[in-house]
């Protein structure tokens, strides 16, 4: 390869890698027809659709397509105990060829199995992945994540499909970007971003370390809807929002008081502080471990309902003084998480203790309209652990006990001002739905002067 064709692999491209649509589900309302033939046309896209618009319907609907398309196999990579929603959705749209691998054997042309069994299988396989809930890979070690990213970058058809497309840090859209085969990541933030570091720009850029350069901001977002679909709403789409209104949302902060005045050093206050840093606050966490399991029990008594907290020693609490719940840990094996989940699914538990880590991804559990959540630094944790139960479908108000000690009313700020950014983001994406992008490169046509030594 001359140096001329190995600058032009380097180039970022935009277009299309697909194909006209040759199946759409009579089921499906017309703004998912809208989602799938875009997908199919784009090859590699990423669909960022709120939590109950149906992505299952779609992803199987895209697969679908592939398959007729090719007469080869598609992967779906899914969270724990999701994949069962995948055969329950595909038997009513009548796709059976269709099946669960849980150790890399497949003989149907769909195959879906849970991220932490990908090293079964190869991507030689596969002509097409499907990666649900693809946000959930921040929760995976760097040896998970690498894989997944390898193993999604040798396949020609890529869709990526999640709820939360980075709300409070817009940079982690370029590590989809790169997956689907556009523009990488550290090249996005030379294009759009500038580096925070020793900067005074203003205090909306504190804490990042790379903010959107003022004059690109427009354009990022448009550069962005050329390879995603932004949709909280059919109406972000054109279309009618009738149907899809969702029931209230109650949230209520319940704060247990916190007696001790020794700070994280050792020092005795007149008062308790407040904890500021992530060191502080998980000494308040640690030290109102007691009173805030006693809280949430007593909020939770009742009712079916699950408990989303951060720690080990609080799962054991709440499992030792609520005799009707069952836990979720990680040391589990998959095979008996998976058959916890399904079973509180299926109302044949009452109460669940698990983390926004491990269960907080694509689970539908509109039967269950009350959690008792354990505020953290991350918003994304937050709002998907929500979402479980607050999704199109549930027929109840929704009632989400948070429980603090009156230490952590920085948490509850921090998850403010995220929820803010998240419909920034939200907003901006779909404000620049239909606006173009121009990648304008400069060519370099001047005459290269070599130095004497070269001649």
């Amino acid at each position: 390869m001359d140096y001329q064709k190995f600058l032009e692999t380097k180039k970022h491209s935009l277009g299309n890698f697909g194909f006209q649509a040759n199946y759409i589900p009579d089921i499906a309302f017309d703004f998912q027809k809208f989602i799938i033939e875009k997908a199919i046309k784009k090859g590699r896209v990423g669909i960022f659709a709120d939590t109950g618009l149906g992505k299952t319907l779609i992803q199987l609907s895209i697969a679908n397509n592939i398959i007729r398309h090719t007469n080869k196999k598609v992967l779906i990579l899914t969270p724990l105990a999701v994949a069962f929603q995948f055969l329950i959705e595909s038997e009513m749209l009548g796709i059976h060829d269709i099946e669960y691998s849980k150790d890399g054997k497949h003989s149907k042309k769909i195959v879906v199995c849970n991220y932490e069994r990908l090293q079964y299988f190869s991507e030689k396989d596969f002509v097409g992945v499907i990666l649900d809930e693809s946000s959930i890979l921040k929760n995976f070690d760097g040896a998970i994540k690498n894989k997944i990213t390898s193993f999604i970058k040798k396949i020609p058809y890529r869709f990526l499909s999640t709820a939360t497309p980075s709300p409070n840090d817009y940079i982690e859209l370029g590590t989809s970007s790169e997956a689907l085969g556009y523009m990488g990541y550290m090249d996005m933030l030379g294009k759009f971003f500038k580096n925070n570091q020793n900067d005074t720009g203003g205090r909306n850029n504190i804490g990042n370390k790379f903010y959107l350069k003022p004059h690109a901001e427009q354009d990022f977002f448009s550069w962005v809807n050329q390879w995603a679909i932004m949709i909280k709403m059919p109406s972000d789409l054109g279309f009618s929002n009738e149907n899809y209104n969702l029931p209230n949302l109650i949230i209520n902060k319940n704060i247990v008081f916190n007696q001790s005045l020794t700070d994280i050093n050792g020092q005795i206050n007149l008062f308790t502080p407040i904890a500021k840093t992530m060191t502080e606050v998980r000494f308040e966490q640690k030290q109102t471990e007691e009173k805030r399991c006693q809280k949430a029990i007593e909020l939770a008594y009742g009712k079916t309902s699950v408990y989303w907290c951060n720690t080990n020693i609080e799962s054991e609490i709440l499992k030792l003084n609520d005799s009707e719940a069952v836990e979720v840990i990680g040391s589990q094996s998959i095979e008996k998480k998976e058959e916890i989940l399904l079973a509180f699914a299926n109302g044949q538990i009452k109460r669940l203790i698990t983390k926004a880590k491990i269960t907080g991804m694509g689970l539908n559990w509109q039967h269950c309209n009350h959690s008792v959540f354990f505020p953290t630094w991350s918003y994304e944790q937050y709002y998907q652990a929500i979402r479980r139960f607050w999704r199109f479908g549930q027929k109840k108000e929704v009632i989400i006990d948070m429980v603090i000690s009156d230490g952590q009313q920085r948490v509850l700020e921090a998850l403010e001002q995220k929820t803010q950014k998240a419909i920034e983001l939200h907003t901006k994406l779909t404000k620049n739905v239909n606006t173009k992008f121009f990648n304008n490169n400069k060519e370099f046509n001047q005459q290269i002067i070599k130095p004497i030594f070269l001649k």
